[in-house]
This record gives structure tokens, C-alpha cells and sequence, in this order.
């Protein structure tokens, strides 16, 4: 059984770990938006995807990301930036106070992460996106990784 529960602890760190990771390119994409302008994104977005819609003008990611880029707007990316920042930073604290074994992180995190699984897949109702659906399952691992992790914490409190 304690062989079970410290592979358990490896993946559940494995995951808040990879979690840490996201929230580092989420931080890194909202700045990229603040950074570069919408009529730079729709000019780089055009050359990349010329020649693959040319060839294949069906080409699904070609398609989409072209929609997307001409679809951008000043407001639009600023609330892009504005969402992955504070999205990101409040994702390193957590991982941060996870990682430390800090007790308020656990319900904090868990809390958190229903708030981001809500709204990622209210965004699925619009988008029907299936890397939001491939981003809510991973959550859904983490957080159920992140229950059994505070559950064994509190046990080892009660016995310790």
C-alpha cells in the first residue's frame, strides 16, 4: 500500500509540475499579446498559413488559426493578455504552495481549478474546442490528484 500511495505522490508531483509549466507559456503567451499588435499577429498568421491554404484550402489548422488571427481585435487581445497573466500567476502561486506542502494550498487549489474547469467549459459551448476538452480532463486528473493528495496529509496529521 505504501509503495501504491509514494506513486501516487510521484505523479500527483509529475502533474502540478506539468501545471507549473502551463502557467509559465500562459504568462508568456498574455505577455506576447500586450507585446506584439494584432496587425503584426494577422501578418505573421498570413505567411505561415499562404502556403499550406494554397495547396489544401480545407487545411483544418491552417483555417482556424487564419479565423482566428482575423478575428483578433484590440480589445480582444487585451483581454487575452489580461485572462493568461492573471490565469498563469495564479497558477504558479498555487503550484508554488503545492509544491511547499502548504495546507491552505490544497482547498485553495482545488476551489481554483473548479472556477477554471467551469469556465473552460462554458468556453466549450461556444468553441466546441477539443483542446479544451483534452485541458479540463487533464484538470480533472490534477484536482482529483490534488484531493487525494490533502486527504492523505490530513490523515498523516491525524495519526502523526
Amino acid at each position: 500500500m505504501k509503495n501504491i500511495e509514494h506513486d501516487i505522490h510521484r505523479v500527483f508531483q509529475i502533474s502540478i509540475i506539468l501545471k507549473g509549466l502551463q502557467a509559465a507559456m500562459e504568462i508568456l503567451g498574455g505577455l506576447f499579446f500586450y507585446v506584439v499588435s494584432t496587425q503584426a499577429i494577422l501578418q505573421a498568421v498570413n505567411r505561415l498559413t499562404l502556403t499550406e491554404l494554397t495547396e489544401d484550402p480545407r487545411d483544418f489548422v491552417a483555417a482556424h488559426l487564419l479565423s482566428a488571427a482575423q478575428n483578433l481585435t484590440g480589445a480582444t487581445e487585451h483581454f487575452y493578455a489580461y485572462y493568461l497573466i492573471s490565469h498563469g500567476v495564479i497558477k504558479v502561486l498555487l503550484v508554488i504552495g503545492l509544491l511547499r506542502e502548504m495546507r491552505i494550498a490544497y482547498p485553495v487549489s482545488l476551489a481554483a481549478m473548479a472556477g477554471f474547469i467551469a469556465y473552460q467549459l462554458y468556453r466549450y459551448s461556444y468553441t466546441h474546442s477539443a483542446m479544451l476538452i483534452l485541458l479540463t480532463v487533464f484538470d480533472l486528473v490534477v484536482c482529483a490528484l490534488i484531493w487525494h493528495e490533502w486527504r492523505q496529509k490530513q490523515r498523516l496529521t491525524q495519526t502523526g
